[in-house]
């Protein structure tokens, strides 16, 4: 379901109505670890991005891999900033990304990452995040993300 940029696809029918399906323009990344996840604004500064978890997610304790977590924090940053409107910003960098962990996470049930974005400058925006499972928080997170280069 690419169109040949990274992005959301907006959907309008099933559970996931009035959501936009993140969209990357290659197949063999490791996004692919992550899964499929849906992204949203709903108000300026302010993105949820969710992931259905399946399976492979898992540690051998049956509970959501701490690396996992982490790296879908990463992905969900990337799409909430595509979600508030920041579509140019999905090319920038991590430059610096914290975890807390605040509960297990459990296969089978969708995460939400509610993300904030705290402050902008030239180069930067700081941002948060918390993430959560049937309401529960699982993780939160704060990251400092370098803007793509704008072409000259």
């Amino acid at each position: 379901m690419s169109d040949g940029v990274i992005g959301g696809v907006p959907l309008t029918e099933g559970q996931w109505a009035g959501w936009a399906a993140w969209s990357d323009p290659h197949s063999d990344t490791f996004l692919q670890a992550i899964g499929r996840s849906y992204l949203r604004s709903d108000a300026p500064g302010r993105a949820q991005v969710a992931l259905e978890t399946r399976p492979s997610h898992r540690n051998r304790l049956d509970a959501l891999h701490g690396g996992f977590i982490a790296a879908f924090a990463d992905h969900a940053y990337f799409g909430a900033l595509w979600a508030m409107g920041h579509v140019a910003q999905v090319n920038g960098v991590t430059v610096d990304l914290s975890m807390q962990y605040l509960g297990s996470g459990r296969v089978g049930s969708i995460l939400l990452a509610n993300v904030d974005l705290l402050r902008e400058t030239g180069r930067l925006m700081f941002l948060r995040m918390l993430i959560t499972q049937d309401g529960e928080p699982v993780a939160a997170s704060s990251a400092t993300i370098r803007k793509a280069s704008t072409p000259r």
